[in-house]
Parts: structure tokens; sequence; C-alpha cells
């Protein structure tokens, strides 16, 4: 099992950035899928991007493409989103989760995923 830390939450006006980072610890990433999801209040859970290890296909939700950048550094073990442009309806709190198994694409449905951090909490404010 693999143990996921988030980090880099805060609160932002409008327009402004954050990066977010995922830290994965207890094996090496070397294979699988990671993504980011976000939850705000009295909503599920929603995809938001994610990235194949291996391969670096990258897939994004139509909310964020464009504003939202993945990336990952398998050298340290990590993920990063950087968000940019950011709006109040990007508030929520954003959560790392992981998979070792492969698929053909970068799959968005959460139950795909095994391994989940405990989240960071975003808010974008008027």
């Amino acid at each position: 099992q693999v143990q996921l830390v988030e980090s880099g939450g805060g609160l932002v006006q409008v327009g402004e950035s954050l990066r977010l980072s995922c830290v994965a610890s207890g094996r090496t990433v070397n294979s699988g899928v990671m993504s980011w999801f976000r939850q705000a209040p009295g909503k599920e859970r929603e995809f938001v991007a994610g990235i194949k290890w291996i391969s670096g296909n990258l897939r994004y939700s139509d909310s964020v493409r464009g504003r939202f950048t993945i990336s990952r550094d398998a050298t340290n073990n990590n993920m990063s989103l950087a968000m940019n442009s950011l709006k109040p309806e990007d508030t929520a709190v954003y959560y790392c989760a992981y998979r070792t198994a492969g698929s053909v694409a970068v799959p968005s449905a959460t139950t795909f995923y095994t391994d989940w951090g405990l989240g960071t909490q975003v808010t974008v404010a008027f």
C-alpha cells in the first residue's frame, strides 16, 4: 500500500495560483495511475486530473483544462498540480489518489483508485 500526503492548499483570491503536491511513501511508485480529485461541500468527489506514471499520458476534466497542469517527479515519488486562474468554483478539498494497476487511459472513477490521501483545502475567495 502507498501512503499519500497532499500539501500546498490555502486561501487565495480569484485569478491567483496555487501549486499542490502529493508525496507517496511506503513503496516506490514505478507504475500505475496517480490522479487528483476534489470534493466541495455537499457535492460528490470529482476527478480533476490524472497521469499514467510510466507513459506520462494525461487527462483533465473539462472544468480545469487549460488552467491546471499535472506533472510527476518519478525520482522523488511525487506529483504536482499547478492551478492557475483560480475561480470560486475551484474551492474544495483536493485529494491525491493512486492505483498500481495500469489501464489504457486515466480512469476518472473514484472506485478505480485504491490509495487516497487525507486531502488539502483550497479556498478561492472573491
